[in-house]
């Protein structure tokens, strides 16, 4: 009867781990849609996330390939800068 309690409790903890984790993944699920949906310009925000992403590899990078490293990194930040700008311009 012991193991059986210990089987039935284990089974337990197990089924409301795993339905906290559907539950968490749903509701991650639904913020993000829910997020794209407030966004005007979900591909602008895409984009800045994926200059971001590369200004963070380019910062990384353990070589400056002539200076050329230096160079993208500043059209990054500009490219950023002017998407930025354009989101703002159409909140107006």
């Amino acid at each position: 009867m012991r193991k059986l309690t210990t089987y039935l409790l284990a089974g337990s903890i197990a089924a409301a781990t795993i339905g906290t984790a559907t539950v968490m993944r749903t509701n991650t699920a639904q913020a993000q849609a829910m997020k794209a949906q407030k966004e005007k310009h979900p591909m602008i925000h895409a984009a800045i996330n994926s200059l971001q992403k590369a200004r963070a590899e380019l910062n990384a990078a353990s070589h400056d390939f002539g200076g050329h490293r230096v160079d993208a990194i500043k059209a990054i930040d500009e490219a950023i800068k002017q998407l930025k700008l354009a989101d703002a311009y159409d909140a107006k």
